[in-house]
């Protein structure tokens, strides 16, 4: 029995590639006993996998803190996957070697396909191995393998300098990305690798809590940056630009991200061109599409089908930077992780829900956007839509992207008609005096509406939705209303507005990110007085650290193959049907939007609306 602590202590990470292949072995004992190794090693790096993959940055953030680069005691997958072997041997052997066996193919289907941990295995010396090393578990191929290319199509464009290169260029300090990733900008205009970098780097920061290796880090990211000259034809171009990621790539089996960074009027020709001479033959690629998705649902449909005629749909992941903040994260977590919030999640406890976003800036850039656009098309369709879709949708069967969008899409099929009187439209003053400027059209750049959803958890309950620019503050949050408490011995107690007893679950990312719940308690003293007060939650006192922007939230999620808070085009159906009769409504009627103040708190109809559907806006402005 002394014997028995070899094979566990044999099991250690190694940065050299490795697939586990099988090779016949003496005796059913031993094969277990590896095999049992061999599962535990993996469900540790499941786990460890988990939390890097979420809170990576935090991770090496602790790495840096700590100076030595050791993994922390309680994300140190060696030692644990080494406790748990040891005990389990010792359990298999104790019980006559009576363990279950696992086969290789059930454990070889259960590992993670990107990782940056490998195993190294050491058999015993009185048996012959059991596991041999061959390829890497990053996507079936080494590192040595496999090549990493990212391209930034519109990489001159504002939305690229100042958005896209910056949360690649974090992902890389941050080690998301290998070493060796090549970034390639792709654009009209004549400049070279050089100016492209330059371009770029103005915008390029590392983290605030953690400088270490910012300016070697920065030169390495600038290095594997190139420039591609797409010419007036976007055919030529994309052969061009697959021709130089080929001479980085060698003769290694790439991987291909294209970010598509272009004016809608370009898309198809540059996602059709890049389909056809610039995709990998050995690998996968992945296009990533900004909003908005169409004009209407006629012109969305003709896209989406052109696109698939090219592309699988697993190919396709259509972007919205706001759906990468924590606060709709935060949605399924807050669901499905507490038992105090899921069973009352249902229109028996829920009165109404807001969803509220709202900008300050009403900057000149987003001028002619809007005159082409309007808010509804862009913000609605895709934020607030997706939004809802998130926190009415069912328990999915697992995490998985196409399990949680297939209750997605339930939900938004489920969105009765909105009735053009549950609409209000408003408009930012134009004091410009600019006739070319977009609020002399018609064009909304303030939307509030009441939407229901027909299904049996959410009959009855209606969820109130306000969207604006140019308004007194930058405010994104979902407040979530319960209904009063019935026979409320109480209620006398605060007086005639009954609303001051309700409960509030208040879901905040901006001004300052916090999840909120407003309760009933007694005011210290003598008597009996009740004030309603907030348990709060701010993430500036609990979580010291930067948060990641959007970008590379999402950016990561494609890079993982993660689809969840990406639109599948039958969501993007489904919000369309939505959103066309309102559409096609507010244009026949020829309805005139509300003008509002720049700083204002937006139409007062609104606050009509919410009155008509028994909810009283919030106005902590």
């Amino acid at each position: 029995m002394a014997g028995l602590a070899s094979p566990a202590a044999s099991f250690a990470p190694s940065l050299a590639a490795s697939r586990f292949t099988p090779v016949a072995g003496p005796t059913t004992a031993s094969f277990r006993t590896q095999a049992c190794g061999l599962k535990c090693w993996i469900a540790a790096k499941l786990k460890l996998r988990k939390a890097l993959k979420r809170h990576g940055w935090q991770l090496q953030r602790k790495l840096d803190a700590r100076g030595d680069g050791k993994i922390p005691d309680y994300l140190d997958v060696t030692s644990l996957t080494e406790t748990i072997i040891h005990q389990n041997l010792q359990l298999a052997y104790g019980s006559g070697n009576e363990m279950a066996s696992t086969s290789l193919d059930t454990l070889g289907s259960s590992i993670v396909q990107k990782d940056s941990m490998h195993l190294t295995f050491k058999p015993p010396e009185t048996h012959p191995p059991v596991l041999t090393e061959g390829s890497s578990l990053f996507d079936g191929q080494s590192s040595s393998e496999s090549a990493l290319s990212i391209s930034v199509i519109g990489a001159t464009g504002e939305l690229a300098r100042s958005k896209v290169f910056p949360a690649l260029f974090a992902l890389y300090y941050s080690g998301f990305l290998p070493q060796d990733v090549s970034i390639f900008g792709y654009s009209r205009k004549a400049i070279t690798d050089e100016d492209l970098r330059s371009m770029i780097e103005a915008n390029l920061t590392c983290r605030v809590d953690h400088h270490e290796n910012c300016g070697d880090k920065l030169n390495e990211f600038l290095k594997r940056t190139y420039y591609i000259d797409a010419g007036h034809d976007n055919k030529d171009g994309m052969m061009r630009l697959n021709s130089r990621m080929a001479q980085i790539d060698g003769a290694r089996a790439a991987n291909r991200i294209f970010y598509l960074a272009v004016p809608q009027e370009a898309l198809l020709d540059v996602a059709l061109s890049l389909a056809d001479s610039a995709q990998s033959k050995k690998g996968w690629n992945r296009i990533i599409i900004e909003k908005p998705f169409g004009f209407t649902g006629v012109s969305s449909h003709r896209v989406t089908q052109s696109l698939l005629s090219r592309f699988d749909e697993k190919q396709i992941y259509r972007i919205d930077h706001l759906l990468g903040k924590d606060l709709i994260e935060n949605l399924t977590v807050l669901r499905f992780s507490n038992l105090v919030f899921e069973p009352l999640w249902n229109r028996s406890y829920i009165r109404n829900v807001q969803v509220i976003f709202s900008e300050e800036t009403a900057t000149e850039i987003q001028g002619r956007y809007f005159g082409n656009y309007g808010i509804i098309r862009d913000i609605v369709h895709s934020h607030i839509l997706q939004t809802i879709a998130l926190l009415a949708m069912e328990p999915p069967v697992s995490l998985e992207g196409e399990d949680i969008r297939d209750e997605k899409v339930k939900v938004l099929r489920s969105i009765r008609k909105v009735d053009l009187e549950d609409v209000v439209l408003g408009q930012l003053k134009d004091t410009s005096g600019k006739a070319d400027r977009y609020t002399k059209s018609m064009t909304p750049t303030y939307f509030a509406a009441a939407m229901y959803i027909d299904n049996a958890r959410w009959d009855g309950v209606p969820f109130l939705i306000k969207t604006g620019m140019g308004l007194m503050k930058n405010r994104a949050e979902i407040r979530i209303q319960f209904r009063h408490v019935p026979g409320n011995i109480y209620r006398e107690r605060f007086g005639h507005d009954i609303d001051l007893d309700t409960n509030e679950l208040i879901l905040r990312d901006q001004p300052e990110e916090a999840i909120l719940l407003k309760v009933n308690n007694k005011v210290p003293g003598l008597g009996l007085q009740l004030d309603a007060s907030e348990l709060n939650l701010l993430y500036r006192d609990k979580y010291k650290v930067e948060v990641p922007d959007s970008y590379e939230h999402l950016l990561l999620d494609v890079l993982d193959g993660d689809s969840h808070l990406f639109m599948r085009s039958d969501e993007l159906a489904a919000a369309w049907d939505v959103l066309t009769p309102v559409i096609h409504a507010i244009d026949q009627n020829r309805v005139a939007p509300e003008l509002y103040e720049a700083g204002d708190k937006g139409p007062i109809n609104a606050y009509y609306l919410a009155a008509k559907h028994g909810v009283r806006w919030d106005d902590d402005w």
